[in-house]
């Protein structure tokens, strides 16, 4: 299965934000998308989701355009977590994962034994579930990003789309979403996320597509693509690359 967008024009219905973009996403691969700030990523996310209508060309999910798929069917392919979650009701984190169910029964009904199981599952695969019976609003913004992650994944979607996933996160939590985005895309989902980071796209995706100011830059294999020139006319500064002698891998810096 396949998520496209051709030819898109993105934006807003009094601004432009990015025109003549394609972009696709297949189950089993792993996308990242780079950019500065202000240069599209999140419009494009919102565009890919549904949540905001192409200004022009078409997004497609499989044989059919995205527009003809209810609220519920989008939900039940396409899991979504944003960049901010902001905490107002003190639902536990168990329930908030468990809102995840919702795509595949009752808004209103009682979730089954199968549907906190999986809320178990997903707890204990992104290591909080220790926090299962604590208040969403009493704990770490860190933790909430697990949090919302587990409510995702508790879709059991085919697609899984991140902005910016490891924003909030301390460095050992980033290398556990850079993980778990690995594994995902191994088990067969397709996954998109936004970075600010080449060296998460280094470590855990298969391609790359570069957007600055609304226009991609490029999209292709990651170790193809992403070397120094092409990130420095991305971000506009000077780019150092360092290598590892001994694993042989290599890390982008800002020069």
């Amino acid at each position: 299965m396949m998520l496209l967008g051709h030819n898109l024009t993105i934006g807003y219905p009094d601004r432009v934000v990015g025109s003549q973009l394609d972009i696709s996403l297949k189950t089993g691969e792993v996308l990242a998308l780079l950019g500065p700030n202000g240069g599209g990523k999140t419009t494009l996310l919102k565009t890919l989701l549904g949540l905001l209508s192409p200004l022009g060309g078409q997004v497609r999910l499989g044989d059919r355009p995205l527009a003809a798929y209810t609220a519920r069917e989008r939900a039940q392919h396409i899991a979504y977590v944003p960049q901010a979650h902001a905490a107002v009701f003190a639902f536990s984190v168990e329930t908030v994962v468990l809102m995840g169910r919702t795509a595949h029964g009752s808004l209103f009904g009682r979730p089954s034994a199968a549907d906190r199981a999986i809320a178990a599952r997903m707890l204990e695969r992104l290591g909080i579930a220790h926090l299962a019976d604590r208040p969403y609003t009493k704990i770490s913004g860190g933790e909430r990003q697990l949090t919302i992650l587990a409510r995702a994944l508790a879709q059991e979607p085919r697609f899984v789309v991140l902005d910016e996933p490891t924003a909030s996160l301390d460095f050992g939590n980033q290398g556990r979403v850079m993980r778990e985005i690995r594994e995902l895309g191994a088990a067969g989902h397709g996954v998109l996320f936004t970075t600010h980071d080449p060296n998460h796209a280094l470590r855990a995706a298969d391609r790359v597509f570069l957007l600055r100011g609304g226009t991609c830059l490029a999209d292709g294999e990651v170790h193809s693509v992403l070397d120094r020139a092409q990130l420095e006319a991305l971000y506009g500064t000077k780019i150092a690359r360092i290598h590892d002698r001994d694993s042989g891998e290599s890390a982008f810096l800002p020069g």
